[in-house]
C-alpha cells in the first residue's frame, strides 16, 4: 500500500465512538492500522493529531490532515471508499440521507449523555435520572426503527446504515449496564424490534469482532471509577 493510501486509527477499546469508525472501515473493506491510546494518559500522538478536542477516534489517511469526530469519520469513510463495491453507509436518496443523519444525531444527543452518566457517576440521583432518560430515548428509537427499517433487519433496510452504526456502537455498554445495574434497556416486551435488530447487528462480520464483551466493560468501569477517585483525591491534596 502506498504511503498516501495508508489508513491509521487512534482509539481506545472501550469507546463506542471508536467502534463506529472501525465498523465503517470494516464495512468498506479498508485495511488500516489500529493505534491504541490510553484514556487516562493521552499520548503525544493523539494530542498532536487532535489538539482541539484531544479525543478519540482520530483517523489518519495518508499525509492528509487528520479526521476527527466519529460521525464525521464514518461519513468520510463512506465517501472516500464509495467505489469499494460495498454498500453505502449513507442512503443515496437525499430525504433518506437527511433522516439517517437526524437519528444518528439523536443517538448522540439523547442517548450518549446518559450512558456517560451511567459509566462515570456514583451519584444515585443522577444515575436514576440517567436510567429513566436512557429508557425514554430507546423507546423513541424503537419507533424510529419501525419507521426506517420498513420491516427489514436494519435501520438501513437490508444493510447497515449510518443509524445502525451510531446506535449499534453502544450495544455492549447497554449490556454492561444490565449486568451492573440490573436494568435491561432493550426489552422484548417494550422494544421487541430493537431486540431483534441488536441480534442482527451483533452478528454482522464488520461489527462482531469490534464490539467489546460486556463483561470486560464492567471490569473497565470498576477500574475507571477507582482511577478517577484517585485522581480527584490527588488533586484535592495539591
Amino acid at each position: 500500500m502506498a504511503k498516501e493510501d495508508e489508513v491509521k486509527l487512534i482509539g481506545v477499546w472501550p469507546s463506542p465512538y471508536v467502534a463506529r469508525a472501525m465498523i465503517a472501515l470494516n464495512l468498506k473493506g479498508v485495511e488500516y492500522e489500529y493505534i491504541p491510546d490510553d484514556l487516562f494518559n493521552k499520548s503525544e500522538l493523539l494530542l498532536k493529531f487532535n489538539p482541539v478536542y484531544k479525543l478519540v477516534p482520530v483517523l489518519i489517511h495518508g499525509d492528509k490532515l487528520p479526521v476527527c469526530e466519529s460521525r464525521i469519520i464514518v461519513e468520510y469513510i463512506d465517501e472516500v471508499w464509495a467505489s469499494s463495491g460495498r454498500p453505502s453507509i449513507l442512503p443515496a436518496d437525499p430525504y433518506d440521507r437527511a433522516t439517517a443523519r437526524f437519528w444518528a444525531a439523536y443517538v448522540d444527543d439523547k442517548l450518549a449523555p446518559h450512558c456517560r452518566v451511567l459509566v462515570w457517576s456514583n451519584d444515585e440521583k443522577s444515575i436514576a435520572e440517567a436510567k429513566e432518560q436512557l429508557l425514554a430515548a430507546v423507546l423513541q428509537l424503537e419507533e424510529a426503527f419501525i419507521e426506517c427499517s420498513k420491516g427489514k433487519s436494519f435501520f438501513g433496510g437490508d444493510t447497515i446504515n449510518f443509524v445502525d452504526i451510531a446506535l449499534g456502537s453502544f450495544l455492549s455498554w447497554m449490556k454492561a449496564f444490565e449486568i451492573i445495574m440490573g436494568k435491561n434497556f432493550l426489552d422484548k416486551t417494550k422494544t421487541p424490534r430493537l431486540v431483534e435488530w441488536a441480534e442482527c447487528f451483533r452478528s454482522v462480520d464488520a461489527a462482531k469482532d469490534v464490539l467489546p464483551e460486556a463483561e470486560k466493560l464492567v471490569e473497565f468501569r470498576k477500574f475507571a471509577m477507582a482511577a478517577r477517585r484517585v485522581t480527584v483525591a490527588d488533586a484535592a491534596t495539591k
